[in-house]
């Protein structure tokens, strides 16, 4: 049966008990009148008080009725708004019950469940080859930069041939670096990566972090300050942290000025560990600024990385049950805050993907 005709029904069969009940009450407050004696009065005016006693009441049943009647008619509608916002956060796999009925909703439902299907399936196509191309892609990239570091290497070489080799093997370790992001992106997405936790003291990966950071700020003249470092000894896999301290700060110091400045902020408490990294940097749009943990966003003039670092950020940081986001700087530039539960306790773990150097992303 159709909504339509389903709704007609419903409206007609509320409509028709109201007035039988209307009209019940009428008679028996008549009847009742004259069986007690009393003097009847005009019919006019009768009918009149006894609309004002039960018309109101009756008018009520047919709008709380009618409504009660549209919300189950809609409730189709209503679980498949909330599947689209569940789909719209990722659940690709959801979808929409059917009634049965086979009515216009349950047409509509299950044309939207086939169109979940096939963007699933196509967005599975698109991730199983990104993985496959990834993994067959770092072969051939080890070996093109073990050849190129040995050529680097050999006596033979002229200056301007280690020049042109020297430009090579930076290309060669970019690429590398780009196509381990995009396999860890891929395996996330995937639900493959788990996280191989142990007892860690994310205080010393940050100090770590900043020593390998320091040189590279040097070149452009930056100053790396760390304010504040509490002792944080959390449960959590050691390779990941190390991932997301280097691409935050590298993202830090590649979207600074000449002669700039970073501040790091490490804060430990009894809920959770808060890092902030804070530069100097030019302030990033408005429009950009709940972007930049997307894949490939980059702020505008901004021609070094691929735009994958920050989201192999987020990724990790999500998998420890934490959270990262931006926001304008104090003073300049932006802020990078994460924050991450203390997890002390133990669990298994199992080996997670091989980390990648993130220092061209």
């Amino acid at each position: 049966m159709k909504v339509r005709t389903r709704l007609t029904l419903w409206f007609a069969g509320l409509l028709l008990g109201s007035l039988l009940l209307l009209g019940g009450l009428l008679h028996y407050e008549l009847v009742d009148e004259v069986a007690n004696g009393h003097k009847p009065e005009s019919p006019s005016e009768k009918i009149e008080d006894l609309l004002l006693s039960y018309g109101l009441p009756t008018i009520a049943i047919l709008v709380i009725g009618g409504s009660w009647l549209v919300r189950r008619a809609l409730r189709p509608v209503e679980q498949l708004a909330a599947a689209a916002e569940r789909v719209h956060a990722g659940h690709l796999a959801e979808r929409i019950p059917l009634s049965g009925r086979g009515d216009e909703l349950d047409r509509l439902a299950e044309a939207f469940n086939r169109m979940l299907g096939r963007v699933d399936a196509g967005i599975s196509s698109v991730r199983d080859f990104t993985l496959r191309a990834s993994h067959e892609l770092k072969t051939p990239l080890t070996i093109l930069s073990a050849e190129t570091e040995l050529a680097l290497g050999g006596p033979t070489a002229t200056p301007a041939q280690r020049e042109r080799l020297a430009s090579q093997y930076e290309e060669i370790q970019r690429l590398t670096a780009l196509v381990n992001a995009l396999g860890l992106l891929a395996k996330a997405d995937a639900g493959l990566p788990t996280l191989a936790r142990e007892n860690l003291r994310l205080d010393d990966l940050l100090r770590e972090a900043v020593d390998n950071i320091r040189p590279l700020a040097a070149m452009r003249g930056i100053t790396v300050n760390l304010e504040t470092c509490d002792p944080a000894p959390m449960h959590a896999d050691r390779s990941s942290l190390r991932q997301i301290l280097l691409n935050l700060l590298d993202n830090a110091v590649k979207h600074n000025q000449p002669d700039g400045w970073i501040a790091i902020r490490l804060r430990h408490g009894s809920v959770g560990t808060d890092l902030a990294i804070e530069n100097s940097g030019p302030p990033i749009p408005p429009a950009i600024l709940p972007k930049v943990f997307d894949r490939f966003v980059r702020g505008p003039g901004v021609v070094e990385g691929s735009g994958l670092g920050l989201s192999i950020v987020r990724t990790l940081v999500e998998a420890h049950g934490g959270r990262v986001f931006c926001e304008p700087g104090r003073s300049h530039g932006f802020c990078i805050e994460m924050k991450l539960p203390t997890q002390l306790e133990r669990r298994d773990g199992c080996c997670f993907v091989s980390p990648y150097r993130p220092a061209n992303l």
